[in-house]
């Protein structure tokens, strides 16, 4: 940050999602590699600032590299079928084996609390034990996967309870069954069902196919900002049918973040695991640096209310200064809401845009239409103009006019024409600033 000024701006800018987030039941699942990796110790960093803002925290790690690196320690060898590792009597052994030794190393770097790091005076609890019920995963096409299981059950007061008391919970993927055997689960599956069953806000997933987010074939991003459950399918069945096929990796956790959405989890997250601070900066930020998966969109169009008038002065405030937009002091916004629709994204308003009509000369004015920075040439403009002549047209109304110093192009391209004062409005033209000099803009409207 540059400035004092900038960090006490973006401070400001975090605490309501501090507020939200309190409280909330957050599921993150992490793969074993990630926890060999060297930026491990930063990412429980960010573990223990989302624990001390009060987030209620269930950590699910993976071990398949640990797991196979044991095999190979063994002379064993590894068996897999559809991308799920089978999981006989030996293998077990090296599973429980390797997925001991990293479950301790994360409680290890959970429990620290050095002076003069972000750990100190952490005093981060871990609670783990049997909270999952396991069933055999069965013979599939033949194939019997042995000991590798799925989740039957959580065990949601032992978890919530540990939740309550401010404890991260650390779950393994290991699953036991009600006669005691022991099962090896997929890190995918076990997290989801924790998420579902936990009613949880949030299920996180951090990927490493999401390194670069590049496809090497057309240089496109493997995933869009957002998708709905119902887009995320069909954005799975376009990729089957396209020569560019998604990473494994992202193919399951995509598949997950549609199940954990149907079953009541408010939001998936899938974070590229190489991102320092990723954590952080896909949840505190309004625009993310992951994928986030919701059941439905997130981005709305509706009336404003009386409670919208300081966001909109917020964002309308930069262009009058620049001379783009007329003033408006909070006194006429309120006067005058009712002329106003709000274009909403994920509870943040970043659009807005007026219509004044002039009932007895069939026309209205558009005015006030502003986008936030950060949402700019995304479309949502387009879509408050759109919106902006239906109403026009549903009232009877079939020319829709603006006036304006600076986006002169931009209203040419969707269908504006220039006319002279003269064609406005007799109250308008009475109203009109010379200093200004705005251009007059006209469409006709077509129902």
């Amino acid at each position: 940050m540059n400035s004092t000024a900038d960090f006490v701006a973006w401070f400001r800018s975090v605490a309501p999602y501090v507020n939200t987030f309190r409280g909330k039941v957050f599921v993150i699942g992490f793969s074993g590699d990630m926890v060999t990796d060297e930026n491990f110790l930063s990412f429980i960093h960010d573990i223990n600032l989302l624990a001390s803002l009060g987030v209620r925290l269930v950590l699910v790690y993976g071990a398949r590299p640990q797991i196979h690196q044991r095999l190979r320690e063994c002379h064993l060898e590894h068996k897999s079928a559809m991308g799920i590792d089978i999981t006989d009597t030996a293998s077990l052994q090296c599973a429980k084996e390797a997925i001991g030794r990293i479950h301790f190393e994360i409680e290890a770097q959970l429990s620290m609390g050095l002076p003069n790091s972000p750990m100190a005076n952490a005093a981060i609890r871990v609670a783990s034990g049997n909270f999952v019920t396991a069933c055999p995963f069965g013979i599939i096409e033949g194939v019997d996967f042995m000991h590798t299981g799925k989740v039957r059950k959580v065990n949601v007061p032992a978890i919530k309870t540990c939740l309550e008391q401010g404890n991260v919970v650390l779950i393994s993927p290991l699953g036991y069954s009600p006669t005691g055997e022991i099962f090896n689960l997929t890190l995918e599956n076990t997290a989801t069902e924790v998420a579902i069953a936990l009613n949880a806000e949030k299920l996180i997933f951090l990927l490493d196919s999401l390194k670069d987010n590049l496809s090497a074939l057309n240089n496109e991003k493997l995933l869009p900002r957002e998708l709905t459950v119902a887009q995320s399918k069909l954005f799975l069945q376009s990729k089957k049918n396209n020569a560019c096929a998604l990473p494994d990796e992202i193919q399951k956790s995509l598949a997950c973040a549609i199940k954990a959405c149907e079953g009541n989890v408010s939001r998936t997250h899938l974070i590229n695991r190489h991102t320092d601070g990723a954590i952080l900066k896909e949840l505190f930020t309004h625009y993310g640096i992951g994928c986030m998966i919701s059941r439905e969109a997130l981005e709305s169009l509706r009336k404003a209310r009386i409670e919208d008038v300081g966001t909109i002065l917020q964002l309308i405030e930069p262009l009058e200064a620049d001379g783009i937009l007329v003033r408006r002091n909070r006194e006429l916004l309120e006067i005058e809401i009712d002329r106003f629709i709000v274009f909403e994204h994920d509870g943040m308003i970043i659009g807005c845009a007026a219509m004044y009509p002039f009932p007895q000369e069939n026309i209205c004015e558009l005015a006030c239409l502003a986008i936030h920075p950060s949402y700019r040439n995304l479309g949502h403009g387009n879509q408050l103009l759109k919106t902006i002549e239906e109403i026009t047209l549903s009232q009877g109304n079939n020319k829709l006019f603006v006036l304006t110093t600076h986006a002169t192009h931009w209203f040419i391209e969707h269908g504006f024409i220039e006319v002279s004062l003269a064609e406005l409005p007799k109250l308008k033209q009475d109203l009109y600033n010379y200093k200004r000099r705005s251009k007059v803009f006209m469409k006709t409207l077509k129902a």
